[in-house]
Formats: C-alpha cells, structure tokens, sequence
C-alpha cells in the first residue's frame, strides 16, 4: 500500500502524485548539475586547447623534417650531378692538352679549329676553368714545381714557366699546373745590419775630418 505524503488529505491522490514528480525532477535536475560541473564546458575547452596545441607542434614538427628531407635530397642531387660532370670533364683533359700542344705548333687551323674551339666552349659551360699563367706566384695547393732554379730577378718562389696548365670546377682542383720554379737568388737581398751602420758612420768621419783639414 502507497503510504501517502505528509500533509496530504486523504483521498487526495493527485496532489501526491504531483509531489512524488516533482520531487523526482528536483533529483533529476540537482544529478545534471553535478554533471555538469565534474565535465563541464571549461574543462572541455582546455581539453581541446591542449589537444590542438599537440597537434599544431606534431604538424609543425613534420613540416621541418620534410624541409629537412628535400634540402638534404637537393644537396645530394647537386653533388651527384657535380661528381658525373667532374668525371666526364676529367676525361676530357687529355684531349684539351692535345689542342693545347697543336695550337702551340699553329696545327689547329679549319674544320679542327672550329672542333676545338666548339669542344672548349662546352667545357667552360659546364665549369671548367683553365689555370696557370706565368710569373704568378707559387701556390702549392694549385701547382706542382716539375723545374727549380735561382732567380735574382724575383722576390718570392715564381712561376717562370707553365709546362702544362691546371684545370679546376669552382673551388675543387681537377689537376694542378705543372710548372717551373724560380726562386730568390740566395743574397740578392741585402740588409742594413751594425756593421754596415758603422762602416757608414767612418765614411762620415773620415769625411768631416777631411773637410776641417782643408
């Protein structure tokens, strides 16, 4: 039997019913809020805030290892490329110091002049420089002394003579030039030392004497 609520007359059957709902609501309202409160729209939000940041940082992360990716494919391109043109260009030095020897003895003239001429053009287009000129200084990372001799017409170690010129691609020496050395005569260069002062210094007396004599 459905024990009635206090307050509630005998017979008044609508009015408990009307309590029991609205009692029922009031627990239904009072579970929602305290729901509403443990996952609320705050912490939702940091939720996602978070989440976002996550993924901005891991999109970030690989945007720079795929740039990353393609300069190191770039460079490894480039350098591929550079060795092939290099091994090519190196196998066609030989054939460069042949023109090299017939235009010296004046043999390159009509169709093999224009040949030549056309095959060393291609070749400086792909970066090959010829170098080495006479009364240059010696650099040992760029030529190679094949003749030494003494010179008292220079001051420093001198390429008198260039026996087969050097080829390089940028800054990388394909062959240095074989060359001829002269260096500084051993005591052309005179300096001013004690002695010297001296013997100048008696010079000077010998010479005021003189003139005090007269």
């Amino acid at each position: 039997m459905t024990e009635k609520p206090q307050g509630a007359e005998p017979g008044d059957d609508s009015a408990a019913e009307e309590a029991v709902i609205k009692a029922a609501e009031e627990a239904a309202a009072g579970g929602a809020d305290s729901t509403a409160g443990a996952t609320g729209e705050p912490d939702d939000l940091a939720t996602a805030k978070r989440e976002l940041a996550e993924r901005t940082a891991d999109l970030q992360r690989l945007q720079a290892e795929y740039q990353n990716y393609r300069k190191r494919v770039e460079r490894d391109r480039l350098t591929v490329r550079e060795i092939a043109v290099s091994n090519i260009l190196e196998s066609l030095i030989p054939v460069l110091d042949d023109i090299g020897r017939a235009r010296d003895h004046g043999e390159v003239t009509g169709g093999f002049k224009s040949v030549a001429e056309s095959l060393e053009t291609v070749v400086a287009k792909l970066g090959l420089q010829q170098f080495g000129k006479e009364g240059e200084p010696f650099d040992p990372t760029m030529h190679e002394a094949l003749m030494h001799s003494y010179s008292s017409e220079v001051t420093e170690d001198t390429c008198v003579q260039i026996l087969q010129p050097g080829y390089r691609i940028g800054e990388r020496i394909i062959r240095p030039a074989m060359v001829a050395v002269a260096e500084p005569q051993p005591g052309t260069q005179t300096t001013s030392g004690p002695d010297t002062d001296t013997a100048k210094g008696g010079e000077k007396k010998d010479q005021a004497d003189g003139g005090s004599d007269s």
